[in-house]
């Protein structure tokens, strides 16, 4: 069987050959019509070049596009078509008519070197019982779910010989009671009364009215047909009862974050900086496989505030606390600080204070009106009434409580209530030391695991296994695996090497040159560093154009204008002068060099001028680098240059011999789309959607790269399509889909035939809500150029972040590992701890640098185009080979790691009006700020295709 993965598609008269009959507009690979493009699409057989089809005409917007109506009726459609029948001849119909059909496995790949791996998930057991769902009603109102659980579990003391029955119910911590019977009420009140958490002897007890009544009757039944393959709908409620089970023990030990549960018992803390700590713990969550239910489990770390006095914190950002803070330095702290918990150090029964903010005046300033209406200041109020000189007059005060009743707290007499997690971006040193100190090789991590999962003591558990019948398995599951071969991969035919077939995921350039070298005639470099001297950044030039020629591009050995070194506190006049002085000889700058500045931080600044407001494409290089002339630096940053000029470092023989299944016998597009969030806090920050595709075909190499702000935290990418109504140009369409349609038929001279789509960041449940909006949105985006145009697409979701780890089953094997101890670069699982019926796989496509390599997991949501198996995970493992910016596979295939770095970069360009006015947002309503959703500056034009290389 050839590495292309044999067949590739399902046997499917209607992928034989275009498809020329009439047919509706959703209709599997329609690509009717003469308007967008012209000429049937070539052959797999079909030897010419892309050179031979007629010139492109751009499609526009004319009487020719489809109408509005004949657009808008694709909602429909489309919905219709993925809920009821699009999906007919590859999914069983859903169980319901608002469920979305998911695509069937389409059997089990076989391409490849079989072995067996062990996967951190543990096989879970289930009695035969009766559950019932309770909702609980808690007044007055409580946000804690930890005061929450301490009301129920004071509940549980109290009535379970009695009122419920002899029941111990697993409840949620907000709404929910779970019991494996039914209570012998369908409703019923309770009064909790809860000690204060003030133990002094005058506090009072706080009661609270407790309601349950019953709302639904969850059936193990359902779960057990769908592992069966006889249900083809998740049951999530099922499944989230039992995932409630398994979490109630650890709820009320260990600091809860999502589904992950950190404590100082659980391992070795260690310090971070700048008042930041780090926890261990683990992450654990019950899935669905083709074995059973799965309990997956990991290690795990997360930040926290260290329990320090507010003064010690502050520190971190201003050494001096003897003077006023500067406004900038106050505007850090105040976003460092703002909604932590503190405990005030001089009383001796205390409760936390949540802060707020921080006042605007120093506390020798500071006034206010005291219960018996009396002006007093903060420092007068501490020393008559506790007898306390403060110290730190300068500094403003803590400002908690209510916007009407402000409570002001020094900040020496403040401490941070310990287990508070810092949510906050890590700045570049708190991840060093974070990856330092939690960072596993293979056999550590998976005893770690082993130890974890052993130490919860799931069988011991009163609650689950007794009352609920679960048993979980005490080890590691077995998994079969396959190691996929590595592509063969093409380098241009001068060099003594013209192609390489990498080994343990990774090659080198030596004897080899870039597939496409690029040409650079205009460019020149600028230095920010002030520890380089004028002689140092030349040799570096000159050895890195060297190098750029060697590898067989053109490069210009003279810039345009003199190297020159710049003021790192005038980085956008220095910029601007360059532009201007290059502009003013008649020339377009094709390459601006940046040794960047010894203080790290002004690379976002830097990347915003040179692509928003003067349209240079730059290379940055760290000063510590370039002073040393390394020449594995040059062959890295000529790599990222030839990209960046529109060269091509390498290609596949596959897709250069036109081998590809799918890809390269029809003109394809690949998409990568992904969107990123703010950092917690940033409220004000909007989300950044990227979607990015294939500019060339049939090499799939080259990509093109676009950006759009959204609503804060809006998951589903909202501009893929969008149409306005002109009064002048009448039905206008657009959208980032439609602009990068437009673009590959300009630079290959076809329309895409077929639509490949990698979306990165979507969570399960999200899985139909983000299919049903921008499967519509793709649809709409091809009506929109031509009557009747609906290639085929594959629409595939990304998850890098997933929690699986594959070990080696035998750690001694050179043939089944790395030198670093983890499974080879290649091994897929779609077998055991895969989804019950659907069409996912777990693929770990890259060589780790340090620790546990982590796999991703694709998992298909619709698939017109009926790949085998073994087409999309050999497709999707040897993209993972033609990351242009290093010599190594990747983790993640390339087009959604782009449009992950398509959307960070974008990031930077509204990064200044964010972090300076993301303050002036604080009393907005999230509705609010929705509405006023701040729109990305415009990127230039030329670079596009180029943002996302870095």
């Amino acid at each position: 069987m050839s590495r292309s993965g044999g067949g590739g598609r399902r046997p499917d008269s209607r992928h034989d050959q275009p498809t020329q009959a009439p047919a509706p507009p959703f209709q599997r690979g329609t690509d009717r019509g003469s308007h967008y493009g012209s000429g049937a699409a070539p052959s797999s057989s079909h030897a010419a070049s892309t050179s031979t089809a007629p010139a492109p005409s751009s499609p526009s917007i004319s009487a020719s596009a489809p109408s509005s109506s004949s657009v808008s009726t694709l909602v429909e459609e489309t919905e219709q078509k993925l809920t009821l029948a699009a999906l007919a001849a590859a999914t069983p119909p859903p169980s319901s008519s608002q469920a979305v059909g998911f695509p069937v496995r389409p059997g089990f790949g076989t391409v490849g070197r079989k072995c067996v791996v062990r996967a951190n998930h543990f096989m879970v057991q289930l009695a035969e019982r009766d559950i019932h769902h309770y909702d609980v009603s808690i007044t007055p109102w409580v946000t804690s779910r930890k005061i929450n659980r301490q009301i129920i579990s004071q509940l549980i003391n109290l009535y379970r010989l009695t009122d419920l029955g002899e029941r111990i119910p697993a409840y949620d911590g907000m709404k929910s009671i779970y019991t494996a019977g039914p209570l012998p009420f369908e409703s019923k009140e309770f009064i909790i009364n809860l000690p204060d958490s003030d133990p002094r002897p005058s506090s009072r007890e706080r009661q609270f009215r407790v309601v349950i009544r019953l709302a639904s009757k969850p059936d193990l039944y359902t779960l057990q047909q769908f592992l069966r393959r006889r249900h083809f709908e998740a049951p999530y409620e099922v499944i989230q009862v039992l995932a409630v089970v398994l979490r109630a023990a650890p709820s009320e030990k260990h600091t809860v974050v999502g589904r992950s549960f950190f404590s100082t018992d659980l391992g070795p803390m260690g310090q971070l900086g700048d008042g930041v700590e780090y926890w261990r713990g683990y992450f654990q969550s019950l899935r669905p496989t083709q074995m059973g239910l799965s309990l997956n489990i990991d290690v795990s770390a997360s930040s926290f505030y260290e329990p320090i006095l507010v003064t010690e914190f502050v520190q971190n950002y201003c050494r001096d606390l003897s003077h006023p803070l500067s406004d900038e330095v106050r505007l850090k702290v105040k976003k460092a600080l703002k909604g932590i918990k503190v405990v005030l150090t001089h009383r001796e029964y205390n409760n936390s204070h949540k802060i707020t903010g921080i006042s605007s005046q120093p506390m020798s300033q500071l006034m206010f009106t005291d219960d018996s209406a009396t002006r007093m200041s903060v420092i007068q109020y501490f020393r008559e009434r506790y007898n306390i000189a403060l110290q730190f007059t300068s500094l403003p005060a803590l400002v908690a409580g209510s916007e009407a009743r402000p409570i002001y707290l020094p900040m020496e007499l403040s401490r941070i209530v310990a287990g508070q997690r810092y949510a906050k971006r890590l700045n570049e040193r708190q991840v060093i030391a974070l990856l330092r100190a939690t960072c596993q090789r293979p056999r550590e991590r998976e005893e770690n695991i082993r130890m974890m999962a052993r130490a919860n003591a799931y069988n011991e558990d009163t609650l689950v296994n007794k009352e609920f019948g679960i048993q979980v398995a005490d080890d590691l599951t077995s998994v079969d695996a396959r190691i996929l071969p590595a592509p063969m991969l093409k380098y241009h035919e001068t060099g003594r090497e013209a192609s390489v077939n990498p080994g343990f995921g990774q090659w080198n350039m030596i004897n080899k040159k870039m597939f496409n070298g690029g040409r650079v005639e205009v460019w020149t470099c600028v230095n920010f560093s002030t520890r380089l001297n004028r002689d140092v950044a030349f040799q570096f030039c000159q050895g890195l154009v060297d190098m750029c020629n060697s590898k067989g591009m053109v490069f210009n050995l003279r810039p345009v204008i003199p190297i020159s070194s710049s003021n790192p506190n005038q980085i956008e006049k220095a910029l601007v002068d360059v532009h201007n002085r290059t502009t003013q000889q008649g020339k377009q700058l094709q390459l601006l060099i940046i040794i960047l500045p010894d203080v790290s931080g002004s690379y976002g600044r830097i990347k915003r001028v040179c692509e928003t407001e003067l349209g240079i494409v730059s290379q940055c290089c760290q000063p510590r680098q370039a002073s040393r002339l390394n020449m594995q630096y040059f062959e890295n940053v000529a790599l990222k240059i030839n990209v960046k000029v529109g060269g091509r470092n390498t290609v596949l023989v596959d897709a250069v011999q036109k081998r590809i299944p799918l890809v390269t016998d029809r003109p394809t597009i690949i998409f990568g789309a992904d969107v990123t969030h703010p950092q917690p806090g940033e409220d004000s920050s909007p989300s950044i959607a990227a979607v990015v595709a294939s500019m060339d075909w049939p090499e799939v190499a080259k990509y093109r790269g676009l950006v759009s702000a959204q609503a804060h935290h809006e998951e589903i990418i909202q501009d893929l399509y969008k149409s306005i109504q002109d009064p002048q140009r009448g039905f206008v369409h657009g959208g980032m889909i439609r602009e990068l349609l437009i673009a590959f038929r300009r630079s290959t001279n076809f329309k895409p035939h077929r639509i490949i789509f990698y979306r990165d960041g979507v969570g399960e449940r999200q899985f139909s809500q983000v299919l049903l909006h921008e499967m519509n949105a793709i649809r709409q985006a091809c009506a929109s150029l031509e009557e009747g145009y609906a290639p085929p697409v594959t629409f595939v979701v990304v998850q890098k972040r997933c929690r699986t780890r594959l070990f080696p089953a035998e750690n001694n094997r050179c043939d089944l590992t790395d030198r670093s101890g983890n499974i080879l670069p290649g091994t897929v699982v779609d077998t055991e701890i895969c989804h019950p019926t659907e069409f996912d796989f777990y693929l770990n496509s890259h060589a780790a640098i340090q620790g546990t390599s982590r796999p991703t997991r694709y998992h298909v949501l619709y698939d017109e185009n009926r790949f085998t198996a073994d087409g999309l995970q050999v497709l999707t493992n040897n993209l993972c080979y033609t990351y242009a910016r290093c010599t190594r596979s990747v983790s993640v295939v390339p087009p959604a790691y782009y449009a992950y770095l398509a959307a960070f970069r974008a990031r930077y360009y509204i990064e200044d009006e964010t972090s300076a006015g993301g303050s002036t947002d604080g009393n907005r309503s999230t509705a609010e700020r929705n509405l006023a959703i701040r729109p990305l500056p415009v990127i230039k034009d030329n670079v596009k295709d180029v943002m996302f290389y870095c």
